[in-house]
């Protein structure tokens, strides 16, 4: 738990987070969902509405999962598909906390919002490249 330290204090989410996080909004059809997520290599985006406030989370697994059942994969609006009840974090909180949390959620990713705007994102793969660079240059 060590490397989740700098000087003697847990290092918060805000150290390590993608900010500004890529977002999709909840109208756009999954197509396009997938699209962004490819380009920009993430695994999953928060929803936000039109004044950025979190309304759900989607990951390529859902888009995976959705595929499976022939159907309407070019018009159909993100918002069919996306988890609605959303595990998130704050900027502020421990590394720690977030690890965690993705874990006991078996979950890629966090948003990182304060108040309900996204503000970044923390995933899974943040956590492991951090450790991996604190423990190779030690």
């Amino acid at each position: 738990m060590e490397f989740f330290k700098k000087g003697g204090k847990f290092m918060k989410i805000r150290e390590i987070m993608k900010s500004p996080a890529i977002v999709v909004r909840p109208d756009e059809t999954i197509e396009k969902a997938l699209e962004i997520m490819n380009k920009e290599k993430v695994n999953g985006t928060p929803i936000v509405d039109e004044d950025n406030r979190l309304v759900g989370m989607i990951v390529k697994a859902d888009i995976y999962r959705f595929l499976i059942d022939p159907g309407h994969y070019k018009s159909c609006p993100v918002e069919w598909v996306m988890t609605k009840e959303v595990i998130k974090a704050q900027a502020d909180e421990d590394i720690l906390d977030a690890a965690k949390r993705l874990r006991d959620y078996n979950i890629i990713a966090l948003p990182v919002v304060e108040g309900e705007n996204v503000v970044g994102i923390i995933s899974f793969e943040d956590i492991l490249d951090y450790y991996i660079e604190r423990h190779t240059s030690q």
